[in-house]
């Protein structure tokens, strides 16, 4: 039983004394003492209390000591990724943080996407990734930039620098939003994707450039996911509309007059 350690720890990291806690959930300040010197048991509605403030299930407050767990992962519970709050299993984030304790953004450039594939969990291989920081990103949420290659998603043009905003719970995502997803087969790719994991267990995944056709990606397939933020790029965006309007209907006559062919052998 981890209670007593762990709220003390929870209200440690906040910076907060026993006073300013008890104020808060208008508890006496003895009780609450009480709780993290385990001399005194904390009732249900205590514990529902202590729960709430802190986006700690109760379960994880008793049963795990989070004094144990690497910063990355008391991190990711205190942003509310809870194993028992959300019913699914805990995916484990490896991070870096510069010497302010604040994290940093981790740069995956091209020639570091294989390495990567496999790395992506290895502290070691993380910690020799360029880091660089945006002022302007919430510090209360976890982001990594991926260089692009390839045409399927212009006009964001091959070369560019996307960042993602990492994402915990897959349930979560947004039809017709942007991701970064690592797969276990094809490595990194850059999708507009359609949710179809409590249907289908998939994800199915559309390019921006009309050429590529949709596919889906089962969900054992994927080691990571991250929601699109932005992208850097020192080109500007090509005008092929019209241009890329011209080949699609190229393609879509070829693949008619193929089916006609096919269709006359068969007859």
């Amino acid at each position: 039983m981890f209670f007593s350690s762990n709220i003390k720890f929870l209200r440690r990291r906040r910076g907060l004394t026993q006073d300013d806690v008890a104020d808060t959930l208008e508890m006496k300040r003895s009780t609450l003492s009480g709780y993290e010197n385990a001399v005194a048991q904390p009732g249900f509605e205590a514990l529902i209390i202590l729960s709430k403030y802190f986006n700690v299930a109760i379960d994880t407050l008793i049963k795990v000591d989070l004094c144990s767990l690497p910063e990355s992962q008391v991190r990711q519970l205190e942003r509310g990724y809870d194993v028992f709050i959300k019913g699914s299993n805990l995916r484990i984030l490896t991070t870096t943080v510069g010497n302010d304790n604040e994290e940093n953004i981790e740069l995956v450039a091209e020639k570091a996407k294989a390495g990567y594939a496999t790395g992506f969990a290895d502290p070691e291989y993380i910690s020799i990734l360029p880091t660089f920081r945006m002022p302007f990103l919430s510090k209360q949420k976890k982001y990594r930039t991926f260089q692009v290659s390839g045409d399927s998603m212009l006009p964001i043009p091959h070369g560019a620098f996307v960042t993602g905003m990492f994402l915990q719970d897959w349930n979560s995502i947004k039809d017709k939003d942007a991701y970064i997803i690592l797969t276990a087969d094809e490595g990194i790719v850059f999708k507009v994707v359609e949710n179809k994991l409590k249907e289908y267990g998939t994800l199915r995944l559309h390019s921006l450039n009309p050429l590529y056709e949709p596919y889906d990606l089962p969900v054992n397939n994927i080691r990571e996911i991250w929601q699109f933020v932005h992208y850097i790029s020192p080109e500007l965006p090509d005008n092929q509309e019209n241009e890329n309007k011209v080949l699609l209907e190229t393609v879509k006559k070829l693949k008619k007059d193929v089916r006609e062919i096919q269709t006359r052998l068969q007859l």
